[in-house]
């Protein structure tokens, strides 16, 4: 199937993602306040609405990319969903920053794809309706059991709250967006949900405090901080979108699941590139019998995704 596919490579992406913002909020000199980051990365997420100019490209549209053409004048359905859509990303994403200050990814990524995968599977079959093969939801039930394993060592209580409640409202994010391609098309979702991020983002400067610590915050940012930003929110972008047109493209419980591979790749990732990632980038404990044992619950990941397949 094209849309696991592109999920696959979406998650390989967000892999990448995942370890630069252990790095951004675990460095002082960067973007320390997750709420912060939070805010910076729906503007930056709003621009992918450049990608209609890609589609004037003769036969690009033929290979996904979205159009101007498909634009329409939003409902009151389509504004509610787009906003919504944008209110679950913010909040999810300052959860999981918040976890990722305190723990380490491999712990905290887990987690959150396993709570948003089993939640997103309930909530597709509450809200959309949603139909799967037996081989499908055996698929889910082991990638999302092999994601949760992972984390062997569990974070404090309050960093666990983080994780579930980013978990959940990544996973009714996943949904709304689902739903939204539904009621209207995926070129036509992607454009006014872009749009919403960015009014919503921008609506926190209206509050006096999120506007200070905004200001402040961004003051104190390095130039350095900005680059390894940009090109993180660039690369998240991307990857949103892929996963975003696997949403359209299949199943949403699926594409939720298939987070599970983050962690494969975040795993390879830290162990390849470890004498080259800052210390604040990389797993704190890299004991031998640690990083085997995680492995072999990656091969509980592996497996659930070729179930997928079966």
């Amino acid at each position: 199937m094209s849309w696991i596919t592109l999920a696959a490579f979406g998650q390989f992406l967000n892999a990448i993602v995942a370890i630069l913002d252990k790095y951004i909020v675990s460095d002082e000199q960067a973007l320390p306040r997750p709420f912060v980051y939070a805010f910076y990365s729906c503007i930056l997420t709003g621009f992918w609405a450049f990608i209609y100019f890609l589609g004037v490209i003769p036969g690009l549209t033929n290979l996904g990319f979205p159009s101007y053409e498909a634009i329409q004048a939003p409902t009151l359905n389509v504004v509610a969903l787009s906003f919504l859509a944008a209110y679950t990303f913010f909040l999810a994403l300052v959860s999981m920053f918040d976890a990722l200050k305190h723990a380490d990814a491999s712990n905290v990524m887990p987690i959150i794809g396993s709570v948003s995968a089993l939640s997103a599977f309930g909530m597709s079959y509450m809200f959309l309706d949603a139909q799967l093969s037996a081989n499908f939801i055996a698929g889910i039930i082991v990638l999302s059991a092999g994601t949760l394993l992972v984390a062997q060592t569990l974070p404090k209580v309050d960093v666990i709250l983080h994780v579930v409640h980013s978990g959940l409202f990544f996973a009714l994010h996943a949904i709304t967006m689902k739903g939204l391609f539904i009621e209207t098309s995926f070129d036509d979702g992607f454009f006014w949900s872009r749009v919403a991020f960015v009014l919503f983002a921008l609506s926190l400067l209206l509050v006096p405090a999120y506007l200070d610590k905004i200001r402040s915050q961004t003051k104190n940012t390095t130039k350095k901080a900005g680059v390894i930003i940009l090109v993180n929110k660039v690369m998240a972008g991307v990857a949103a979108f892929l996963l975003l047109k696997a949403t359209d493209l299949g199943e949403v419980s699926v594409v939720q699941a298939l987070d599970g591979l983050k962690f494969v790749f975040i795993l390879i990732i830290g162990m390849v590139f470890a004498h080259w990632l800052p210390d604040s980038a990389t797993d704190r404990d890299t004991r031998p019998a640690v990083f085997f044992r995680k492995l072999l619950f990656v091969v509980v990941i592996v497996v659930g995704f070729f179930m997928l397949f079966a």
